[in-house]
């Protein structure tokens, strides 16, 4: 049986532009690259990836989550008719276990917000899925409200999952009915290659299950503490892939506001995946008032009080170019939660001599007190240390 790490290997090795992929930091064992038609990196892609599994008629339209930012669906990718040789492990049975003991049925208006089912969504409706619809493998980590299980469709093409469990009785005692309701419409209507697709959900008596794409190199904070910190080549290319990503969902209006290293994931060739949309929020007025987030990725204008608006990303991107860079968070003050607030409102930013005077540039010009002042996303990605490291032809190609 081919191991998810052995997949992603062997994907990473295909050539997906007409250049050598130039990533930043690998293993040794990853280094040498083989060359390979499109093609052949496509019918990976579509039979471990999913790019699009879900559709119920014919009438509705394929949407690949390697699309553009114009909004085109990419075309339909060929489905294999075979299954996967594809581990997804040994099942624990954690999903039967944990019900018996966990969670409780919930009744009145809080029942009616968390009946959840995609088959019934008014945009883009999926077939109606069912827990005995997947062959479940290994747990792939655990949540707030639950866990989340590599999975397998049991109908052909056989895709690969994550499913995502949410108990609705910890969900309405931790009062946030409508921000997961918000979070799961927001994310379903996502359609970019940076953004983590979420397939369809369904729900029975206690819980709510999320079909979302299998990030299949895992979490990127798992990566920066296993290495301490990126290459800025690496650093850099991550960063382009955040503003192209960004700058999609600023253009539908969606604020992500809570931009992190444990938000984001990897997938199976390395890219860069935006996942936990549970604190964003469609402002098509682009003024909030709301305090959250992660403290140190918390922006001055936050921290204060005042009105917010998609300018809250751009400083997170600042502060996770630092991060990447340098290890840390920029504002991060290990005497206490005050003592960072502080710093955030006078931006005490000390960059270390390491990093790159085009970095330190970019670093600076998003980290701006006044967010009118911060730097745009679209000249992010026309910044030098960001152009410097892109590939060419793809400008936003894979990393190891």
């Amino acid at each position: 049986m081919t191991s998810v790490s052995q997949l992603a290997r062997q994907i990473s090795a295909l050539e997906i532009s007409s250049k050598p992929n130039t990533a930043g930091t690998r293993p040794p064992a990853a280094q040498h690259q083989k060359s390979a038609s499109q093609s052949n990196v496509s019918k990976l892609l579509s039979k471990y990836a999913a790019p699009a599994p879900f559709q119920p008629t014919s009438t509705l339209h394929k949407a690949s989550s390697a699309s553009s930012v114009t909004n085109k669906p990419a075309p339909a990718q060929p489905v294999p008719s075979a299954k996967p040789a594809l581990d997804i492990g040994r099942y624990d049975g954690g999903f039967e276990l944990e019900n018996e003991t966990r969670g409780a049925a919930v009744t009145g208006e809080a029942a009616v917000e968390l009946a959840l089912d995609s088959s019934v969504a008014f945009e883009r409706p999926t077939r109606e899925w069912h827990l005995t619809d997947f062959d479940i493998g290994r747990p792939l980590g655990k949540g707030k409200f639950g866990r989340v299980y590599m999975v397998r469709t049991k109908t052909e093409p056989h895709y690969i999952l994550a499913l995502k469990c949410l108990y609705k009785s910890e969900i309405v005692e931790s009062r946030v009915e409508k921000q997961i309701r918000r979070e799961i419409e927001i994310q379903q209507n996502l359609r970019h290659p940076h953004v983590l697709r979420l397939y369809g959900y369904f729900h029975d008596e206690k819980r709510i299950f999320l079909m979302l794409e299998f990030a299949g190199k895992g979490e990127l904070y798992k990566q920066l503490t296993k290495y301490g910190s990126f290459t800025e080549k690496r650093s850099s290319r991550y960063i382009d892939q955040m503003a192209d990503a960004l700058m999609y969902l600023h253009a539908k209006h969606v604020i992500h506001r809570d931009i992190k290293p444990e938000n984001l994931l990897l997938g199976i060739n390395g890219e860069l995946k935006i996942g936990d949309f549970g604190w964003s929020v469609h402002a098509p007025g682009n003024r909030r008032k709301t305090l959250c987030g992660t403290l140190d990725y918390l922006p001055p204008e936050m921290v204060e009080g005042r009105d917010h608006s998609e300018k809250v990303d751009y400083w997170a991107l600042g502060v996770l170019t630092y991060e990447f860079i340098c290890g840390n968070p920029p504002f991060e003050d290990l005497s206490g939660h005050n003592a960072t607030y502080r710093r955030i409102q006078k931006v005490d930013l000390k960059i270390p001599s390491k990093v790159s005077p085009e970095a330190r540039d970019l670093i600076i010009r998003l980290l701006q007190y006044t967010p009118e002042q911060r730097i745009p996303l679209t000249e992010v990605r026309k910044h030098p240390w960001i152009v410097k490291y892109r590939s060419k032809g793809h400008s936003t190609s894979g990393l190891a």
